[in-house]
């Protein structure tokens, strides 16, 4: 049976926000909240971070988060940088971290495979 854990608790909105703001500088990007994603992404988000979930849950939040366009510049970036602080608090092996680090990524981004998907899903699964 898969583990539901509130995965994403200490990643608060300001926190999201602080790590989209790095992101922007770091690349000479506008760092500033869209008018239409930004609010609406915030309320789901402080819903639902601090909810025990499983963890192919919480990747879907953060997918999910990122398709709302919170911000004008790498939301998906954003969100899976958080997703893999998470994924590096599981202490995996390296090769077996950089492969969840990787499917997690993909599927906040977007553009996983459903063999990707299903992989993951079976990691979860497996915890």
């Amino acid at each position: 049976m898969a583990a539901s854990h509130a995965w994403l608790k200490d990643f608060t909105w300001e926190m999201v926000t602080a790590q989209n703001a790095v992101l922007c500088q770091a690349k000479n990007a506008l760092h500033k909240p869209t008018s239409e994603g930004f609010e609406p992404t915030k309320a789901l988000w402080e819903a639902s971070h601090a909810v025990p979930m499983r963890l192919d849950a919480a990747v879907d939040l953060c997918r999910r988060c990122h398709r709302m366009a919170p911000f004008c510049f790498y939301n998906g970036n954003t969100l899976a940088s958080i997703i893999a602080l998470v994924i590096r608090k599981l202490n995996l092996a390296a090769e077996q971290a950089f492969v969840v680090r990787s499917l997690a990524g993909h599927i906040v981004a977007g553009v996983a495979t459903e063999e990707e998907v299903k992989a993951f899903r079976e990691f979860c699964d497996s915890m």
